[in-house]
């Protein structure tokens, strides 16, 4: 009776473990568009263009960056000139305020 319910539980445990809401990642999320993108392409058109998908940049970011990047850049610019405590504390303060 122990390995039946020793194998009951390892059944339980595998089927929970797949059970679980994973995070999708950037890349995921990107294949899953590309894949919906490419409906009704077949052979070499759906490889090049999935190929091509996949290996392009983000529009926004590639171009300008993210907000907090933008944001960074502005805050470096005006910490010109300081150094030390000085920067630390104006680059907290600058990078902490709402834009």
């Amino acid at each position: 009776m122990k390995p039946i319910t020793i194998m009951l539980g390892l059944a339980l445990a595998a089927f929970g473990a797949h059970a679980e809401e994973k995070a999708v990642t950037p890349q995921q999320q990107k294949m899953k568009t590309c894949n919906a993108d490419a409906k009704g392409k077949t052979g070499d058109e759906r490889k090049a263009f999935m190929k091509e998908c996949l290996s392009a940049k983000p529009a926004a970011a590639a171009a300008n960056g993210t907000p907090q990047q933008e944001k960074m850049k502005a805050c470096n610019a005006d910490a010109k000139g300081k150094s030390g405590d000085e920067r630390k504390a104006f680059m907290k303060e600058c990078l902490s305020a709402k834009s």
